[in-house]
């Protein structure tokens, strides 16, 4: 079993999607399996591919579309799947909203990073021991 965490990226900024899958392949035990710009690409690729993918990251502001779209099109997806904002809009009036699509974490792109980092780690982790105990 492949140790990294299948990671899909709805992103629209170029040059924040290429630092972050940079980032996260480099510190964290993730691998980028695709990414969206938009909200129908991403609601698309997400549900045809329910058994792809093991933890999206979503901006909320998209080229076209809404991450909150992207995120109620999750709301039925498999156990172990996780969900993650990471916006630069991550005030309490948006973790809210994000709670109630069942999010598993919002981070802030100014200042949570590190956050996101141990998140993944730990997700990792935890997805490997289940594994192995199977």
């Amino acid at each position: 079993m492949d140790p990294r965490l299948k990671t899909y990226i709805v992103e629209d900024n170029v040059t924040i999607r290429e630092n972050l899958v940079g980032t996260l392949e480099e510190l964290t035990c993730i691998s980028t399996i695709g990414f969206a710009e938009t909200e129908a690409e991403a609601t698309q690729w997400l549900s045809e591919n329910t058994d792809e993918w093991e933890l999206a990251i979503i901006d909320l502001f998209l080229k076209q579309g809404s991450g909150l779209g992207v995120l109620q099109a999750c709301m039925s997806r498999r156990p172990g799947q996780k969900v993650v904002v990471l916006s630069n809009y991550a005030t309490p009036d948006i973790r809210k909203r994000c709670a109630q699509f069942g999010v598993d974490a919002v981070f802030d792109k100014s200042n949570e990073i590190d956050g996101l980092i141990d998140f993944c780690i730990a997700q990792s982790t935890a997805l490997r021991q289940t594994a192995s105990r199977n």
